[in-house]
């Protein structure tokens, strides 16, 4: 995949409008990490900064063509902002972007306060809903409990069979792997309620604060993965996707993917947070503090100033930013050289392996092994432009 000429503009802008959260996951990058930031921003955005937002995405995507772009309301836990200013940040963001560009909308929540008068107003700005949910109650309240100590699960699930009731605002669902939890029976619990996509994820950790593992010369998270691919290619009723694993199908046979874990593209998203900063990947905070900070504002700075940031300009260099190692290794134009946070050390900075590097390269084989069972060829790959 060829390095870009000029940085390649962003695309999705991740507004958080919450900086507080109703529940109290243990391994939120946000609240439970290395960057305690959050705790020290305002509680919700001020229409102030969603004006000045809006009419920096929307130079943003004047200047560099785009006729789409992707606003995601994020937090902490979104809805915690209340229904009436909800709109008001959503009438902001929306008039203040030149009408010819379409804006589509997402939120991403912990579906525990999801209600009737929540699905209006999405079906209003046409906002689809992503909600996190990491399994059967059981496994989901191990970490995604509330600050009581108490389950989540069943609020989350009755917000889930609400949204359910408007399939097309249901973007889909968000699991982090636990190697506790059954791998089958999680992608089938959460397969049943009918998302469009499934996005597994694997907890934040670097090589100085490693992930749990009970044998660690063995690639259990690929392990586990591997086992939800063939969970979910035993039922051909399945009609989601899992996203990760597509990305590795694609990225296999030479095609885009589509998030900012795997792959050589450069990642197209930039954060704005509830005070106007603009960051880097906020997953940076669970890497150390001050991490993800740029010192931009978007009442002072353009988002063509973020792209430039030094901070920034490892994204558009793909290969050429990773470990020796990496930049050899057969899989690299899929893997990526991994997640950006799970590259780092104190001694290295990110130019490291990820500290899942041995699970890719298992699911990665395991994924491309099922393919050639299918009669994929490798070696007639598809266009890899976007």
């Amino acid at each position: 995949m060829p390095e870009p000429e000029v940085p390649v503009p962003f695309r999705t802008f991740i507004l958080k409008v919450a900086n507080r959260c109703n529940i109290d996951c243990d391994y939120c990058f946000v609240f439970n990490s290395r960057d305690q930031t959050a705790r020290r921003l305002p509680a919700q955005m001020d229409l102030t900064v969603a004006r000045a937002a809006a009419r920096r995405i929307g130079e943003h995507a004047t200047a560099h063509g785009l006729g789409t772009i992707h606003v995601v309301l994020h937090g902490g836990e979104p809805l915690l902002v209340g229904v009436g200013r909800m709109a008001d940040l959503l009438e902001t963001v929306r008039d203040g972007v030149p009408a010819r560009i379409r804006v589509l909308f997402e939120v991403q929540t912990n579906g525990t306060l999801l209600s009737g008068t929540w699905l209006d107003l999405f079906e209003r700005y046409e906002v689809t809903v992503g909600v996190s949910l990491d399994g059967p109650p059981s496994a989901n309240d191990r970490h995604r409990v509330t600050h009581g100590g108490r389950s989540s699960a069943a609020s989350a699930v009755r917000g889930i069979e609400l949204l359910r009731s408007r399939p097309h605002l249901f973007a889909g669902l968000l699991a982090v792997v636990d190697l506790a939890n059954d791998p089958a029976e999680v992608h089938d619990y959460l397969a049943a309620f009918g998302p469009p996509v499934i996005d597994f994820g694997l907890p934040h950790a670097t090589h100085d604060d490693p992930p749990f593992r009970a044998d660690a010369s063995v690639p259990e998270y690929g392990m586990w993965l591997s086992s939800v691919h063939d969970a979910w290619l035993a039922r051909p009723e399945h009609r989601h996707s899992v996203r990760m694993l597509e990305d590795i199908v694609a990225l296999s046979s030479g095609v885009r993917g589509s998030v900012e874990t795997l792959g050589l593209a450069p990642p197209t998203s930039v954060v704005i947070e509830s005070d106007g900063s603009i960051e880097a990947v906020d997953t940076l905070r669970s890497v150390e503090e001050g991490a993800s900070w740029l010192g931009l504002d978007v009442r002072r700075h353009s988002f063509d100033e973020a792209l430039s940031h030094p901070k920034l300009l490892h994204r558009q260099h793909g290969r050429d930013s990773l470990a020796a190692k990496c930049r050899v290794c057969p899989l690299v134009d899929v893997c990526g050289g991994g997640y950006l946070p799970h590259r780092f050390s104190a001694a290295r900075d990110y130019r490291n392996p990820s500290v899942y590097c041995a699970d890719l390269e298992y699911l990665i084989r395991h994924v491309q092994d099922s393919l050639r069972q299918h009669g994929w060829n490798p070696y007639a790959q598809a266009d890899s432009s976007p």
